[in-house]
């Protein structure tokens, strides 16, 4: 909450550098000795993950301590979620889900030769204190918690990607606001991360931060929440989901895949309150013409529009797609009722947002099925 009035321009919060822990910080701290010498290099965020552990086990100890005992102990991002709760989220949503999982355990199993290397830091064994739970929780910390930074590149850490990172004390606190505009970044000048509110915010008013224009399953998949009313929202399409209204007698079917394929055609098909996306419609007119409109392909995917009978079929189908994710929805949203009623409290949050990501999709087909019909009775 803002004890003053923040005008236009006026900084939110300004971190000097010291407190910012980045992996300079790593470098320069007890483990840094350890990471140089290890080859191949360790990846920015490893390093960042193991000191997070690291001083976690030091206790009141730790000079990083104060911002430790705040953070959360346990986060709701699909990296934390069981395959029943995979399960509920949408279709589209699923596969990254699992690639989330795939991609954490992949990087904790080629990590255990490392941590047993740090063995003369600590009383307590690696594997008990390097546990998957630990990097787990010490990778959504990074990952949700880091402010973009860029940096020197470490010759002793890997550049597999580059190393922006930088966990923030305070700054986190802030919550993100789809519909708030902010500048952020470090200012060499002044050696401080700072945050400025583009529009101002009123004495007493809560302050709040934007990570980007994130639809509802970025934020859940990187942050492990849900902004109600995001206007980045949308419903995805995907091609499992489109194949619900497909004629498989169509013996150009798998030609029109390929094609739509080809030309980058198969994603980012999606409803908004607005109704159905460009690119959704630009593929339904396509996969909606009859054989002997082979040659129109390429300018319907130009945007060339189709005759009137193949219009009306796409809206009908588009209705028909839009219809179906919405008893997916509804099916969802029972089963998400069902398990809250025995869940313990950790769980009770992942069900929670996951609901809340289902409610707001909901929210945005009931709004296309309005769109639809309306499109369907001129």
């Amino acid at each position: 909450m803002a004890t003053q009035t923040i005008k236009a321009k006026d900084s939110v919060i300004s971190l000097p550098e010291k407190c910012l822990l980045t992996t300079r910080t790593v470098l320069k701290s007890y483990m840094g000795d350890y990471i140089k010498r290890w080859h191949p290099p360790i990846s920015p965020l490893l390093a960042l993950c193991c000191f997070l552990i690291s001083e976690r086990y030091g206790g009141d100890a730790s000079e990083w301590s104060s911002y430790i005992n705040i953070l959360p102990k346990t986060y709701t991002c699909p990296v934390y979620f069981s395959d029943d709760i995979i399960d509920l989220l949408p279709r589209s949503l699923q596969k990254k889900a699992t690639e989330q999982k795939e991609q954490f355990q992949e990087l904790y199993c080629s990590s255990l030769m490392f941590f047993h290397s740090l063995q003369p830091l600590f009383t307590q064994p690696t594997e008990e204190l390097f546990t998957q739970d630990a990097l787990r929780w010490a990778w959504c910390s990074v990952n949700t918690r880091t402010v973009y930074m860029e940096h020197d590149q470490s010759d002793y850490l890997s550049r597999e990607k580059d190393d922006v990172y930088a966990l923030a004390p305070y700054l986190d606190l802030l919550n993100h606001c789809p519909n708030v505009q902010v500048e952020a970044g470090f200012n060499k000048e002044t050696c401080c991360y700072e945050v400025k509110s583009v529009q101002g915010c009123k004495k007493f008013q809560q302050a709040f931060i934007n990570y980007g224009p994130h639809d509802n399953h970025r934020l859940l998949l990187e942050y492990g929440f849900v902004a109600p009313d995001n206007p980045h929202s949308v419903v995805h399409v995907d091609l499992g989901t489109l194949k619900w209204c497909l004629d498989e007698q169509d013996k150009q079917l798998t030609q029109k895949l390929l094609y739509l394929r080809d030309n980058d055609f198969l994603r980012n098909l999606t409803f908004g309150m607005d109704g159905p996306s460009w690119r959704l419609m630009t593929a339904l007119r396509l996969l909606s013409l009859k054989p002997e409109q082979y040659t129109s392909w390429k300018s319907v995917l130009l945007g060339a529009g189709v005759s009137r009978d193949r219009e009306e079929w796409c809206i009908h189908n588009a209705l028909k797609l839009c219809n179906n994710l919405t008893d997916d929805n509804v099916k969802a949203l029972e089963r998400l009722s069902q398990l809250k009623q025995c869940a313990n409290l950790s769980l009770l949050e992942q069900l929670c947002v996951v609901e809340s990501l289902r409610q707001e999709e909901q929210r945005i087909l009931e709004h296309t099925r309005v769109v639809l019909q309306n499109l369907w009775g001129q």
